[in-house]
């Protein structure tokens, strides 16, 4: 199936530090293209790939599991490692969820972590009804465009498909469980208000990691898809700060 225009990957060269950004469960690029191209114009190595199963139909993402998208992240993780001397991981939402796995479980190849509303639960009803619904209704609802900025538009799917979900909720149940081997410096934006991932996902992800070098900022003014809301600016500089922070303070103990 050919791309949703606007749903594209996006690569940019730069330093010898590298990003990588991942997007949310049924989402794209699209909602993370402004912070990749902040990062990129403050010359950052910039990877924003697209998972398997998003960017087309929602039919395409429910032959793939968490495994899929996964595994996508992780390429592109080692793909960084291969061209840079530092590599932080960051995410929204799903993605949130992905970084946070990929610090677990590579250690010192990942030096730090930003996300932004993290989600790592499953609605507790809805999830016990799962394994059975996915085999009697293909799709509900989406869960796209949780944004209170007049005229903005995350670009996703407008139905979500049960087998994904039912996967999805799996991924979370297994990187709830590798949370305490997060011990990267980590960066942790949450919306005041959200409609997609409950306030409690933030406060379960910071009482469970083993980072020593946590900084929690409350977005007062934006919903789930903080990055293309009134916030999203306070988003992207406060991450490059916190990269900024880290890679230098590396680069000087490297050099010492």
């Amino acid at each position: 199936m050919p791309l949703i225009p606007g749903a594209e990957p996006m690569r940019h060269e730069g330093s010898e530090v590298g990003v990588l950004l991942c997007h949310g469960f049924t989402g794209s690029p699209q909602s993370l293209r402004p912070w990749a191209r902040h990062l990129a114009d403050a010359g950052y190595t910039v990877s924003l790939p697209l998972l398997p199963g998003h960017g087309t139909r929602w039919e395409d993402l429910a032959a793939t599991g968490w495994q899929d998208w996964y595994a996508t992240v992780d390429r592109e993780l080692r793909l960084l490692r291969d061209s840079c001397a530092q590599v932080f991981v960051a995410g929204l939402s799903m993605g949130g969820a992905l970084a946070l796995r990929l610090a677990a479980r590579h250690g010192d190849a990942v030096d730090g972590v930003a996300v932004v509303n993290p989600a790592c639960t499953f609605p507790r009803l809805s999830g016990y009804a799962l394994p059975v619904a996915r085999h009697l209704v293909r799709s509900t609802k989406g869960i796209t465009d949780d944004i209170a900025k007049e005229g903005a538009h995350e670009l996703g799917y407008d139905r979500v498909p049960l087998h994904a979900a039912h996967s999805l909720r799996g991924f979370f149940g297994v990187v709830r469980g590798e949370l305490p081997e997060v011990t990267q410096p980590l960066l942790l934006l949450h919306s005041r208000t959200d409609h997609v991932v409950p306030p409690a996902d933030s406060a379960l992800i910071l009482s469970r990691v083993s980072s020593e070098d946590v900084t929690e900022t409350l977005l007062e003014r934006s919903y789930h898809v903080a990055t293309l809301d009134h916030d999203a600016e306070r988003v992207f500089a406060d991450s490059e700060g916190f990269f900024s922070r880290i890679a230098a303070g590396k680069a000087a103990r490297d050099g010492a």
